[in-house]
């Protein structure tokens, strides 16, 4: 039976490694249902590896990941969980709308859900376009969505905005809220420290451990500083000893 009531994701003493190196470090922290949780850090602080975990496509040495009250990884998440990937995970020599009408196809949602996905990433004037002749936005486009199909439960996207232009940027971020005020919970990745503001809560992440877990508004009170990127600079500081950072 599934518990709507559990966060949509908890994380307890999670340790992981890739390849030789430690990345994540005893890392245990909640994802809220409902909400555009941010994952700020910068690149090689373990974001990627967090996010793997968290999909069930990660080997950890130890530690436990529930996502919407089931172990990460259980068959029953397929359609429950959607994620993008820093790289666009499409067909080349298919259209945008082959290639979501065979992800459709796979998870067995209804026809009329490509067009939904279609007009919400606005890809409307490239869907007979060949995926091979696309720009890199409108790549990460497609695979967004992709990963919109079925309206999962939870979105986990790793840096969705990368190569974006900003009017996009504003549309996505508008979109991401909207799909929270549904019940959607969302965990977005970004080293971009202006998009932290637009998430409900924050996980600030530097070599593999979480240094706040707060608000927006929380973080600038709690550091006396302006920006996200002074609240991040002046956890820093008070954090110093750090290894070196493993490739995320």
């Amino acid at each position: 039976m599934v518990n709507n009531e559990a966060p949509a994701v908890v994380v307890r003493d999670l340790h992981a490694r890739r390849g030789r190196h430690p990345v994540l470090h005893c890392l245990s922290l909640t994802v809220p249902r409902g909400i555009v949780m941010g994952l700020i850090g910068p690149s090689g602080c373990g974001k990627t590896t967090l996010m793997r975990s968290i999909v069930g496509v990660q080997i950890v040495q130890s530690g436990e990941v529930t996502v919407l009250g089931e172990p990460a990884g259980t068959a029953s998440l397929r359609r429950r969980v959607g994620y993008v990937t820093q790289d666009a995970s499409i067909y080349d020599d298919l259209t945008v709308r082959q290639n979501l009408a065979y992800f459709r196809a796979v998870l067995g949602v209804p026809r009329g859900d490509v067009d939904r996905v279609i007009e919400a990433t606005d890809l409307g004037s490239n869907a007979g376009q060949l995926a091979g002749s696309l720009s890199g936005g409108q790549r990460s486009r497609v695979s967004l969505a992709g990963a919109l199909l079925g309206s999962p439960e939870l979105l986990v996207l790793d840096e969705p905005t990368v190569g974006l232009d900003p009017v996009l940027r504003v549309e996505l971020w508008g979109l991401f809220h909207r799909l929270a005020a549904a019940g959607t919970s969302l965990l977005v990745s970004s080293h971009v420290m202006d998009e932290a503001a637009r998430c409900d809560r924050l996980l600030l992440m530097r070599h593999g451990e979480v240094l706040a877990d707060d608000t927006p508004q929380g973080l600038l009170a709690a550091t006396g500083t302006a920006d996200i990127e002074a609240a991040f600079l002046a956890l820093i500081a008070e954090h110093p000893a750090a290894p070196d950072e493993a490739a995320s």
